[in-house]
């Protein structure tokens, strides 16, 4: 299989590189990126592409499986309008591309809460695409909505501090959905969904996402 991946230099972009690399169902994997990376693998193909003008790349997104999983902070984008281009925009003319370039199938990371109708800035957001998404028409399409993730060596405090804070309300059983996931987890579960063959639109949410990793 050949493996399509935006987003390959995230918290879940690396482990599901890594994971595709030691995977021999795949026997290439291309990651679309904004700047030149270092992945020693005879199985990779680096594309260097400017997302603001994916007209001039549309063409190379040809595969099985296109796993996407880009994403900023308001923080780090400065503000909403560009957050919605990296975590909306880019995304789905990602997912435009690949559907009509024939790649049967789509495996999407959401966000927990997820709602196109929310008045929260950012689950409307994520769930505006998950909707858009749905409607491109993917033979298997997979949309994993996992809760706070924890990523491998992160020393990000507030990071920390809220996983602390959620595991003890879920030692007493509140909260459950929102249970902290190693990013690892995420990565395993989309793909073991890109090859399970099935047809159709699935939302995957929370814990579920455990039991497919």
């Amino acid at each position: 299989m050949k493996a399509l991946v935006i987003g390959a230099t995230g918290a879940i972009g690396k482990d599901l590189v890594e994971q595709l690399l030691q995977d021999d169902t795949f026997d290439r994997v291309d990651i679309f990126v904004r700047r030149e990376v270092k992945i020693s693998s005879a199985k990779i193909v680096v594309h260097v592409v400017d997302f603001d003008h994916p007209q001039l790349w549309a063409d190379q997104l040809t595969g099985d499986v296109l796993f996407s999983c880009l994403g900023t902070t308001i923080k780090a984008a400065g503000s909403q309008q560009a957050q919605w281009k990296v975590d909306y925009t880019y995304q789905y003319e990602a997912a435009l591309s690949a559907r009509k370039n024939g790649v049967p199938t789509y495996v999407l990371v959401s966000s927990v809460g997820a709602n196109a109708k929310s008045k929260v800035f950012y689950t409307k957001m994520k769930g505006a695409l998950d909707d858009a998404v749905r409607e491109l028409g993917f033979e298997g399409c997979f949309i994993l909505r996992p809760p706070s993730l924890i990523r491998k060596g992160s020393d990000r405090f507030g990071e920390k501090a809220g996983i602390v804070v959620l595991k003890a309300f879920n030692a007493v059983g509140l909260m459950r959905s929102f249970t902290p996931m190693p990013t690892e987890d995420v990565a395993a579960a989309m793909i073991r969904l890109a090859k399970c063959g099935r047809k159709g639109c699935e939302t995957i949410v929370s814990q579920d996402i455990l039991s497919i990793a």
